[in-house]
Order: C-alpha cells, then sequence, then structure tokens
C-alpha cells in the first residue's frame, strides 16, 4: 500500500477538504450577504482567504459551488431527520412526525443562511440549477414516501407519492416563511405546525 503524501504533517486530502469547506463556508456568507446575483469569485476567495487558482481547483465556476453548497445544506437536513427518526423511542406517529420536524428545523430554519440558500439563492439561476434544485425537491419526495413506508405502514403507492409532494411544499414554504424572521418563541409552534401537517398527510 502507498502511503499519501503529507505536507506540514497533514495529508494532501485532509488539506484539499479543509479548502472545499472553505469555499463552502465562504459561499455561505458571501451568497446570503450579498447575494449570489452580485457575487464574484474574486469576493469568495477574499472572504474564503484562498485563491483564484485553488478555487478553480475545486469548482469549475460559482453554480458549481452554489449546488455543492446547496446539497451539503439539504443533505445535512436530511441526515438530521432520519437520524431523528432512527434515535426515536417511541413508535407513535406524532411523536416521530415532532421528532422529524423538529430536527428539519432546527437543520435549516433556525440558520437564516441556509435557508435562504435552500430557498431562495438557489431559485431560477439557470435551467440547469433550477433542475438540480427540482432534482433535490424529488428526493425529499422520496425520503418522505419510504418513511411513511417504514414508519406508518402506507405502501409506496402513486398516491402516497402525491402526498408526499403536498407535504414538501407545505414544508418549504412554512419553514422558508418563518426562516426571513425567526422568532424563538414560536420555535415550538412551527415545529407542532409542520408536525400536524406530516401526520394529516400521513393518515390520509
Amino acid at each position: 500500500m502507498t502511503s499519501e503524501r503529507t505536507y506540514g504533517g497533514r495529508s494532501v486530502s485532509d488539506r484539499a477538504a479543509e479548502r472545499r469547506q472553505r469555499f463552502l463556508d465562504a459561499a455561505l456568507i458571501e451568497f446570503t450577504d450579498t447575494g449570489y446575483a452580485k457575487s464574484s469569485v474574486t469576493s469568495i476567495c477574499r472572504v474564503a482567504g484562498l485563491s483564484r487558482r485553488q478555487f478553480y481547483a475545486e469548482f469549475t465556476d460559482r453554480e458549481e459551488l452554489l449546488v455543492a453548497l446547496y446539497d451539503t445544506v439539504q443533505g445535512a437536513a436530511r441526515v438530521a431527520v432520519a437520524d431523528a427518526l432512527a434515535a426515536s423511542r417511541s413508535r407513535d406517529l406524532r411523536d416521530l412526525s415532532t421528532a422529524a420536524m423538529r430536527a428539519y428545523m432546527e437543520s435549516v430554519g433556525t440558520d437564516p443562511r441556509r435557508a435562504a440558500v435552500s430557498f431562495v439563492q438557489i431559485v431560477g439561476v439557470s435551467p440547469r440549477v433550477e433542475q438540480h434544485r427540482l432534482d433535490g425537491r424529488e428526493e425529499w419526495v422520496e425520503f418522505f414516501v419510504a418513511a411513511m413506508s417504514e414508519f406508518a405502514d402506507r405502501p409506496a403507492t402513486p398516491r402516497q407519492r402525491h402526498l408526499a409532494i403536498a407535504f414538501v411544499g407545505a414544508l418549504t414554504g412554512l419553514v422558508h416563511r418563518w426562516s426571513e424572521s425567526p422568532d424563538p418563541d414560536t420555535f415550538d409552534d412551527i415545529v407542532a405546525a409542520l408536525a400536524d401537517i406530516l401526520l394529516a398527510f400521513t393518515t390520509l
């Protein structure tokens, strides 16, 4: 086995992963503070403290960075919801719905920047990015269809998929609206409302 090269006591892959994360962190700031349309590779590099050469070693352009950031935010939310469902000791559907929606809100809704990337900055950038966003919504649809099948014993029928599509629309709409003026005092109310909606779709 060939050992990986190291520089300054750190592996090449570790250094590359850190650079990539710095660009993602910078994009989260720049795309939401300045706006994707007004941002530039130069401004992102400035926030990241890295060079344009390092940027283009990771991403072909700003669109690819935006898509990577969107996928990171959405992927983390799906993991959070899946972990919450798996960790719940209760099999009661209301308890499961509440756990799932609390996890989603904590992952996306309580961070206005992550919400802005998910619901605002990604929208209408280009046909390619827009298709990616729509594909991302489909991933959530399939996620909830699978969850309804596993936890509510509802077979993955076309009807269940239609219900999941409707739920994802309600979920993103409500979380987006709340994230624009997040009020900690209403957090539990939003979680309860989302849980009510999910439970209703689950039992229809």
